[in-house]
């Protein structure tokens, strides 16, 4: 048998070995919305994997291997969440605080600090652990923080400070 042969059908046998997701190193803190959609993310993979698993034979081995180590990541991201308090004042930037800051350009920007499953930037939900979430996290009203970012850093203030 050709070396070519071994090599495809070791590919073969690797197809159904994802790829494990990896897990952040920082602490999980989340909104009350982002332990829920983590937890709807896990009921939704649940119900993937049992009409996978019911097909039997005819189950996709690469869809029902994918959905195992999907549901391995979000089980643990529901298991290690930390439910950040809600922000009870609008005095400091807090998880889950809605935050208008405004940049060197006096260009404003308002932005929610989320958890990281919970991040979605193109709809201003940003992690509390990025540069601009950093930056942010504890800063007061009328505050003038740097944010440190590939680009350059920059200095932003915060202009307003909101309830979620």
């Amino acid at each position: 048998m050709s070396r070519a042969f071994v090599n495809e059908d070791n590919a073969a046998a690797q197809a159904d070995q994802p790829v494990e997701r990896q897990v952040s190193t920082q602490p999980n803190y989340v909104t009350p919305q982002g332990l829920a959609q983590l937890q709807a993310k896990v009921a939704e993979l649940q119900t993937l994997h049992a009409e996978q698993t019911a097909m039997g034979e005819q189950a996709d081995k690469q869809r029902l291997a994918d959905l195992e180590r999907d549901l391995r990541y979000f089980n643990q991201r529901v298991g290690s969440a930390q439910v950040a308090p809600a922000p009870t004042s609008n005095e400091k930037v807090q998880i889950g605080s809605w935050v208008t800051y405004a940049d060197e350009h006096n260009t404003e920007r308002r932005v929610q600090l989320v958890g990281e499953d919970q991040a979605d930037a193109a709809n201003g939900l940003i992690n509390w652990a990025s540069p601009l979430g950093r930056a942010l996290l504890g800063a007061r009203l009328n505050d003038e923080v740097l944010w440190q970012r590939p680009a350059g850093n920059q200095l932003i203030e915060v202009i307003r400070i909101d309830l979620p």
